[in-house]
């Protein structure tokens, strides 16, 4: 199989429509979920441990994780759904059993602070032994983003995927089985590393390509005319979603234009997240509005401000003055979590936080933001859609004064 299966890893990473090159390979905003997720957990435990954590998933922390989880492309799509409260069956059994949500919060907790592998397969274990409904191995996919060299993602198309590759009978809904097939993972990943990844999100990727039908193990002469019909469609599919990924992407870079050019205009320093540096907008590099470097207190500060979208700072002490989250499909969730970094780590400091957001996701928008988690931080964040900073952006340009001036096109949520 080992020459038959580099072939298949080489169409694979040459296919510039896999999940190798669309989430794994250079991807920051994946990069970024791994901060945003492991911040997110964090607050579930504590929620967990104040006995605030709520009884249903709704509204809950645990639905902000499994909703930044799922925005992950195509590959986490459908992780969101296990944990999603079915009172008539009682699972997941961690809504009204407060045993089985504390249960369920310890295990979190020693999953974020040790790192040593069998601790932590031995953590598995235990949390299986409880038999608490719903919590298998869709964890798994919490699991991956604290740790993606040791626990690989896991969902029907994954699991088929492995299948068809090895010729195994892995099931889903067991931890045994999961288990079973991360060793197998292992093995696999360990031979083919060179070509993939010590990071299971590429092995994960080819397996999931594999099992939904957009990657062949075998030669296409010997499918049937439907199975040739059915793949053709399975690839246009996926065309189609990379094709809407591109079309935001590049809503997503013309508004961090708009927003760069208001910031000099008004007389400010401009700064663009640390990965969008090389970006453009119709033929105008970013680069061109002489983007200033960030000042501030050690890596940790200068990391979390580095990520965020677009920065104005004061020409004279290059300190930062106004922060904008630029969201498209990804969770506005992550944004408001950047931009409450910002304000905690430079409070003293009067700066103005925007999310900037499709008009469509609005009624979202307003939800997140008035959060009880964000309103007790005393955090003043506003929102400013994508039609009005279109509209306004050459007038502000013309006609502004200063930071405030764009104020007049942000909305408060109420």
């Amino acid at each position: 199989m080992n020459d038959n299966l580099l072939g298949i890893i080489e169409r694979y990473k040459k296919d510039r429509e896999s999940v190798y090159n669309t989430w794994f390979i250079d991807n920051e905003e994946r990069l970024k979920a791994f901060r945003t997720i492991r911040r997110g957990i964090f607050m579930v435990v504590e929620s967990i441990k104040m006995n605030n954590f709520g009884n249903n998933f709704k509204g809950s922390s645990l639905e902000t994780v499994l909703n930044c989880i799922s925005e992950q492309k195509q590959v986490f799509r459908g992780a969101y759904h296990p944990f999603c409260w079915k009172p008539k069956l009682r699972i997941p059994d961690i809504y009204e059993n407060e045993k089985n949500k504390k249960m369920f919060g310890q295990f979190l907790e020693r999953c974020l602070t040790v790192s040593d592998e069998a601790r932590l397969v031995s953590e598995i274990i235990k949390l299986d032994q409880e038999k608490i409904k719903g919590l298998g191995p869709a964890v798994a996919n919490i699991l991956y983003f604290l740790h993606p060299a040791i626990f690989p993602p896991f969902n029907t198309a994954i699991v088929k995927g492995y299948n068809a590759l090895v010729g195994e009978r892995i099931k889903l809904g067991s931890w045994t089985e999961y288990l079973k097939m991360r060793e197998g993972l292992a093995r696999l990943n360990k031979e083919y590393r060179n070509e993939l990844s010590s990071d299971y999100g590429a092995i994960a990727g080819l397996l999931f390509e594999i099992g939904s039908g957009k990657l062949l193990i075998e030669d296409e002469t010997f499918l049937t005319e439907k199975e040739k019909d059915e793949f053709t469609k399975k690839v246009d599919q996926r065309h189609l979603e990379v094709a809407l990924e591109k079309e935001e992407e590049d809503l997503h870079s013309e508004m961090q234009y708009h927003l760069l050019k208001i910031g000099k205009a008004l007389g400010y320093n401009v700064a663009v997240a640390s990965n969008d540096k090389s970006k453009s907008y119709r033929n105008s590099p970013f680069s061109s509005f002489e983007l200033s470097k960030i000042s501030g207190d050690k890596s940790k500060e200068l990391t979390t401000i580095g990520l965020i979208d677009v920065l104005w700072l004061n020409k004279d002490t290059n300190k930062v003055i106004a922060g904008f989250e630029v969201e498209k499909s990804t969770s506005i969730y992550s944004g408001i979590l950047r931009l409450s970094d910002l304000f905690l780590s430079a409070f003293q400091n009067e700066v103005d936080l925007y999310i900037v957001a499709p008009d469509s996701r609005e009624k979202e928008v307003t939800f997140q933001l008035k959060r009880p988690s964000i309103k007790s931080n005393g955090i003043y964040l506003r929102y400013i859609l994508f039609s009005d900073l279109r509209q306004h952006c050459e007038s502000i340009c013309a006609f502004g004064e200063d930071k405030s001036t764009i104020g007049k096109i942000a909305k408060i949520a109420s």
